[in-house]
């Protein structure tokens, strides 16, 4: 039986609810006393949807999306034609924001050029958020959004709401709960099942074509627990805590970059054109 739930239904009003959320429990300088009353003071929406991810992000679940989804059989999209779709993620209802999915990615994107980034970052600040895709493909929103964490081991107190690990499956099997589960020692984290989402899945559209840098951008930058608070560093090789600093230079961008300005994309289209050409294929398999 599908567990999908329908983007206008779901207990999120929409993904940018999500997004906010984590700009307020992430903020520089915030204690984690503070994290903790900013978790028991979230909207029942927020709540309600970690609950799901928490539940029924299982291992098995996450074996079987990768397998549905890392083979990238849905056809092939240029990077406007990626970000175009993303646009219909949209509610019209939503009197919070007038701005698009590309709008959104120009904010990031836009905010590392202005501070001189590289070109290759830049490209990465405009991607990252492409595998919200997912969600017009039928999934429901806690397999494409949400702080991400390893399964088949151990689950951290430092994932948001770790509470509602009790209700997943996994929980109740021993080697996954378990320090290593498992994997083996300091194995590197590209030998890690995250739980899936838009994160895992943009790496795999983009990982033959950006470097090692971009990468762990887009495959990290929604696992806190990693790189806010240090957990699983026993999962992590040299390359891992080498690229950490870079995740943690693409995050304040990701967080912290959006304003009510809009970009004006007739004006930089062009940019972006002679930047994705630059890096990336006219079409990529998604």
């Amino acid at each position: 039986m599908s567990t999908a739930l329908p983007v206008s239904g779901g207990p999120l009003g929409d993904l940018d609810e999500w997004d906010e959320f984590l700009a307020g429990r992430y903020k520089e300088g915030k204690t984690e006393t503070e994290f903790r009353q900013y978790d028991a003071e979230a909207n029942p929406g927020v709540a309600e949807f970690y609950r799901l991810n928490h539940e029924f992000q299982t291992l098995d679940y996450v074996m079987g999306k990768e397998k549905q989804y890392f083979g990238l059989t849905r056809g092939k999209k240029s990077v406007w034609e990626a970000a175009e779709y993303l646009n219909t993620l949209v509610d019209d209802s939503d009197p919070d924001t007038d701005l698009t999915q590309i709008e959104h990615l120009l904010q990031t994107s836009e905010a590392m050029r202005a501070n001189n980034e590289p070109r290759w970052m830049i490209l990465t600040g405009f991607v990252h958020d492409l595998g919200k895709v997912l969600c017009l493909y039928g999934e429901p929103q806690w397999g494409v959004v949400g702080d991400t964490f390893p399964v088949g081991c151990a689950y951290s107190k430092d994932v948001v709401f770790p509470e509602y690990f009790a209700a997943n499956p996994d929980s109740r099997n021993a080697l996954y709960q378990s320090k290593y589960g498992m994997y083996d020692p300091n194995c590197g984290l590209d030998k890690v099942h995250l739980s899936f989402g838009h994160d895992g899945y943009i790496y795999e559209v983009m990982k033959n074509y950006l470097p090692t840098e971009a990468l762990y951008m887009l495959r990290y930058h929604s696992f806190y627990a990693w790189h806010r608070h240090g957990a699983y560093a026993h999962l992590t090789n040299e390359q891992d805590q080498t690229m950490l600093a870079w995740v943690n230079r693409f995050n304040p961008y990701d967080l912290y970059s959006k304003a009510h300005t809009k970009p004006d994309l007739k004006q930089l289209k062009s940019f972006y054109d002679d930047l994705f050409a630059e890096f990336l294929p006219p079409t990529l398999d998604w």
